[in-house]
């Protein structure tokens, strides 16, 4: 069987680019407040689900987000991440 080796460096990216985004990552990324994107989602214009038992944690899917800014015009690729 043939395997190709992959470098660490690229698996990494590759990984992170599949893992959804936390409230705080998108504030981050925006610049925005975490309040902001909390009521961004309580609206309904960003589209994101809770994670884990009781209050647990909300994720929001990187193709949600992307969603989310292309709906407004917001270019992803000013933004330091990758969709």
């Amino acid at each position: 069987m043939h395997a190709e080796l992959i470098p660490p460096a690229q698996m990494q990216e590759a990984e992170q680019a599949a893992k959804p985004l936390h409230v705080k990552d998108i504030a981050r990324i925006t610049g925005w407040s975490k309040g902001t994107v909390y009521a961004e989602i309580k609206a309904g214009r960003l589209d994101a689900y809770r994670v884990g038992q009781g209050r647990g944690t909300i994720r929001v899917s990187r193709a949600a987000f992307a969603q989310y800014l292309a709906e407004r015009g917001i270019p992803a690729a000013d933004l330091a991440v990758a969709l």
